[in-house]
């Protein structure tokens, strides 16, 4: 019988791009055209409703049930006029993706027949069955009830025949079940604390929007080698596989040349993200085989999350329909890149002002270096948490390795805002003078004027200033953004909180203080501020690190600083019940202890169960794949070795078999040790599931069961080496990850 691999990979060879059929307008015409967007508002409700909703979406105005069975009514007309015959609360549950129930618009009507509507009532709120969603204990099984509530400032959109409706997801007594609520909260939290410290620079400010731009990593894999990897389908990773001895090394696909396949996907990927109002800008060839990327243009944060998840939605359907499986796990392959979402992250004005980029005047640029000290300060305060919020089981495997940063949060500045900082903190602040057309211009020489991304690149940091905005590199590929960016947010805004309340403390001694002189050229405001940004950079000077972020000097020094330096998966997310944490939360009304011990019994419970399945999955591959292969491959040597004894005289035999019995008794040892091992992942297995409690269970799974995945994995990969190719069940990373 033909080897099910090699059916599979010439399979696979044959195949060419699919024809996509390209719109006629051009992109900006078709942008959108499946969102319920302002321009559609406009058309589609009366002047007075769209200047409600324009309100509630800028101003989080509120919004009565008169205007919301308005806004039902002209979404209902636009939605029929583009064939949708139902309409859903899209929600993001615990679960890392995403959530649906479809409903019709028929109703019955007074005379026995049917009706299509859709009132303000529905267009408000919905109730999934909440029991079967994690919940971490909130809700019982018999407790169901939980509600989706409509989020009016991410649009409503069109899939295939569906009007979908972005929402917060609920339990029946408020707590959030979901990641979008927090993260409004979170925007909310840091939009007033960024706008009441602007009022220091610029009292005409009334909102600070928090923006996100993600880019978005994974690879492609051809369907039919995919479907050949039970470990690829069943977990996201293949859990065994050689490396190819090509594989990144050369550095030639990195911006090469887009394979036919894979452009055809990207520019169906793209029309259809376009429509949805997805900003597509940048397409490339990542550094591994295989890896590609997608970018869009900045957005703001809320908007920006909906987005992307979305897309890895769109993603895999649209992959689907060019024979690929697209991975967003973020290590699927050993040995190469893993794939991250770097959160480009920044904070600006109603005004058109960014607050992390250098400015014209003195003003300007004296605010830069709060937004850039107190963005610090949060990030120092809270890293262990910033690291809990983007921690998973995949990701612990990318971090720390082949371009990801380290999972130790620190922040590269570059030496020119380093040097502006520590300017700062040391010269007499009488005589530090902000000032510069394009950027800061220090009274010393070697500061240059700072001009935007005049800052070099490090690849090891996770959190890199970058010129005009911060870039929260140890995001996760599969990682939903609204975790990262609730944490960062709501660090930044109680630092800015902190920030103000010592500032106006410090205004207050300084004009009350007979030594003040108003002649001195600058006001009680600019010494306070300089007073209080002094103290906050010497404070957060620990998190400030440019070197190499892998060396194991860095985590060391890393330790010294006080920074969180914990690698075990299940301890890192223990920061989120840490005091501090939970009183950043609860302060600004985020979430609460409950819903953070509850997030975090999802979290323990989630990451068990990605390890028991790859456990069971490699236990699986194992016992059925691997060890018959190769006991079947060493029957066959042994059947040489046998013939070669009859065809010639011993001692020639003896060394023309030399090589054959080597790798017997190698497949032998072999074998006979990852039968072993598997036995002792069973039983691993089976006392870690004996614990109830699930932040034991999970530090359990950490520390007894998964080493034991890489033991295994070891065995099998040199077994991959020495049984003959054609045997090999399973498709190898060089098919892997070179075909298209």
């Amino acid at each position: 019988m033909e080897n099910l691999r090699f059916q599979v990979v010439e399979e696979a060879f044959k195949k060419k791009p699919l024809d996509v059929k390209v719109p006629a307008e051009r992109p900006y015409e078709y942008f959108g055209k499946k969102v319920f967007n302002r321009e559609r508002m406009y058309k589609y409700l009366p002047k007075d409703v769209y200047d409600k909703m324009i309100d509630v979406i800028d101003n989080g105005a509120r919004l009565d049930r008169a205007v919301a069975d308005e806004v039902a009514k002209g979404m209902k007309q636009w939605a029929t006029e583009n064939g949708v015959t139902h309409y859903t609360h899209w929600f993001q549950p615990l679960t890392e993706g995403t959530a649906e129930k479809h409903d019709s618009f028929i109703e019955h009507d007074h005379k026995g027949g049917m009706v299509e509507e859709f009132s303000g009532k529905l267009l408000v709120q919905q109730e999934p069955d909440a029991s079967s969603f994690p919940s971490g204990g909130i809700r019982s099984t018999f407790e169901a009830r939980g509600y989706s509530a409509w989020d009016p400032t991410s649009p409503v959109f069109i899939i295939d025949d569906t009007l979908c409706i972005p929402t917060v997801f609920i339990s029946y007594s408020g707590e959030a079940l979901d990641y979008k609520a927090p993260l409004l909260r979170a925007l909310r939290a840091v939009s007033a604390a960024a706008t009441d410290v602007c009022h220091y620079f610029d009292p005409a400010v009334k909102k600070v929007n928090s923006n996100l731009g993600w880019e978005q990593e994974y690879f492609l894999v051809d369907e039919g080698l995919y479907s050949a990897r039970p470990d690829l389908l069943l977990t996201g990773r293949t859990l065994m596989g050689h490396d190819s001895a090509k594989n990144q090394q050369m550095d030639d696909h990195y911006f090469g040349t887009i394979p036919d396949r894979v452009q055809a996907f990207m520019k169906d990927l793209e029309i259809q993200a376009l429509e949805l109002g997805i900003p597509c800008k940048t397409r490339h060839n990542e550094v591994a085989p295989n890896q590609f990327e997608l970018a869009p243009i900045f957005e703001e944060t809320n908007l920006a999350v909906d987005h992307n998840m979305l897309l890895m939605s769109l993603m895999k359907k649209v992959a689907r329909k060019h024979k690929f499986r697209v991975l967003l796990h973020e290590k699927p392959f050993a040995g190469i890149n893993g794939s991250g979402k770097h959160n480009n992250w920044s904070l600006s004005t109603d005004t058109g002002v960014l607050l992390h980029a250098p400015g014209k005047t003195s003003t300007d640029n004296l605010r830069f270096v709060v937004f850039i000290v107190e963005t610090l300060m949060g990030v120092y305060r809270h890293n262990g948490l910033l690291k809990a919020s983007i921690m998973s089981a995949s990701n612990a495997h990318r971090l720390g390795a082949n371009e990801a940063p380290p999972a130790i949060i620190s922040s590269f500045l570059g030496k020119q805002v380093s040097e502006l900082l520590d300017h700062i903190e040391n010269a007499d602040k009488d005589q530090l003078a902000l000032a510069g057309k394009h950027g800061l211009k220090m009274d010393i020489p070697v500061i240059p004027e700072l001009l935007i991304d005049n800052t070099d690149r490090n690849r090891t940091s996770p959190f890199a200033f970058t010129g005009n905005r911060f870039e929260f590199r140890a995001v996760g590929s599969e990682a939903n953004c609204a975790s990262a960016m609730t944490a960062l947010n709501s660090a930044v805004a109680e630092a800015l909180i902190n920030f103000k309340k010592r500032v106006d403390a410090r205004i207050s001694e300084i004009k009350n203080d007979p030594q003040y002189a108003a002649g001195t050229g600058h006001t009680a405001k600019f010494h306070a501020i300089l007073d209080i940004v002094r103290e906050d950079i010497k404070e957060c000077k620990a998190i400030r690190f440019d070197g190499n972020g892998y060396s194991d000097e860095w985590v060391k020094e890393a330790e010294k600083r006080g920074l969180d330096v914990e690698k075990s998966c299940p301890k890192i997310f223990e920061r989120y019940l840490d005091e501090k944490s939970i009183q950043l939360f609860e302060g600004l009304k985020v979430m609460t202890r409950k819903e953070l011990e509850a997030r975090n019994e999802v979290k323990w419970e989630t990451y068990t169960k990605k390890i028991q399945i790859e456990a069971r999955v490699l236990g699986d591959l194992s016992m059925n794949h691997i060890i018959p292969v190769a006991t079947r491959y060493q029957s066959q040597l042994l059947e040489n070795v046998e013939n070669m004894k009859d065809i010639f005289p011993a001692d020639k035999a003896e060394k023309l078999s030399a090589r054959n019995i080597k790798i017997i008794e190698e497949i032998a040892e072999r074998t006979s040790s990852i039968e072993k091992q598997v036995e002792e992942l069973i039983n691993a297995r089976k006392v870690a599931n004996k614990i109830d409690d699930e932040h034991k269970k999970a530090i359990s799974y950490h520390d007894k069961v998964e080493p034991k995945l890489d033991a295994i994995r070891s065995e099998i990969d040199k077994l991959e080496l020495i049984v003959d190719d054609s045997c090999w069940p399973l498709p190898k990373y060089r098919e892997l990850l070179f075909i298209r």
